[in-house]
Parts: C-alpha cells; structure tokens; sequence
C-alpha cells in the first residue's frame, strides 16, 4: 500500500498502528491523521530511536499495510 492510500484509510489503520507501536496513545495516533513526517516524529520521540530508524520502522509498516 503507497501512502497516499495510508492516508485516505487512516481510520481504518489506527488499530494496525497501535499494534506496531503499542505505547502511541489514541490521541497520538489521532494527530497524525495519516501524515507521514507526523508518524515518524512521534515514533521517533516515544521509543528514543534515531530518525533513521523511525523511518525504517514507518517504511516497514507502510509494505506491510
């Protein structure tokens, strides 16, 4: 799934976000409404990780969506 689609069933996919990355709060993934910077920025600040590797955690989801 590209994340153009991502974005456009984001509600949908909130569940399979909070299973990814279980510490995001309802209204954390709210916030993101689908953005991609947005999801990376909060995976990146709750789980202390490098940009990179937000990204690659971000990219991983995005194939498996």
């Amino acid at each position: 799934m590209n994340w153009d689609q991502i974005e456009g069933n984001w509600k949908q996919l909130k569940g399979s976000v909070q299973s990814k990355w279980g510490d995001l709060t309802d209204d954390e993934v709210d916030q993101v409404e689908g953005n991609r910077e947005k999801l990376v920025g909060i995976v990146q600040e709750k789980y202390g990780v490098a940009r990179e590797e937000a990204e690659r955690q971000v990219e991983e989801f995005e194939k498996a969506a």
